[in-house]
């Protein structure tokens, strides 16, 4: 096989200009706050009233870039169940969406995140608020990493 003279002279060229639109898309490292872990939660909604859970972040590294910060999260309320979901992160706030894993219950909603450390241990008090969850619904939770 023969390669054509002319593509070789532009090889260099060729390699040069992938490998600079290669690094144009890189994104830069996560470099903000790990929030990933348990945190132990006490609740109080609107409609429901006080409550006990507990929630878990994971930090996505794939997805975080800067100072921004993508998680897997999840609440588990005792009696009331699992609310996977997930957020994104900048700075010491966090907004996140769950879900009641039963949609038949339109428990699910939006929250935002106030980050801060007690005791050397990360915690946050958040305020929710839930469309469609008995006529619409609100509440907030204050949890600390275990």
């Amino acid at each position: 096989m023969q390669i054509s003279g002319a593509i070789v002279s532009k090889f260099p060229a060729l390699l040069a200009g992938a490998l600079i639109a290669g690094a144009a898309h890189a994104q830069p490292p996560y470099t903000g706050a790990d929030f990933s872990g348990v945190y132990t939660c006490t609740g109080n909604d609107s409609k429901e009233g006080p409550y006990t859970g507990k929630v878990t972040l994971e930090l996505v590294r794939a997805q975080s870039s800067g100072a921004y910060g993508a998680y897997n999260f999840k609440l588990e309320v005792p009696n009331y169940g699992a609310y996977p979901g997930e957020a994104a992160a900048h700075g010491m706030q966090m907004a996140i969406h769950f879900a009641n894993t039963d949609p038949k219950t339109q428990d699910f909603g939006t929250g935002i995140a106030q980050f801060s450390k007690k005791a050397g241990k990360w915690a946050f008090h958040k305020y929710y608020y839930e469309p469609a969850f008995k006529g619409g619904n609100f509440g907030t939770e204050d949890c600390v990493h275990q």
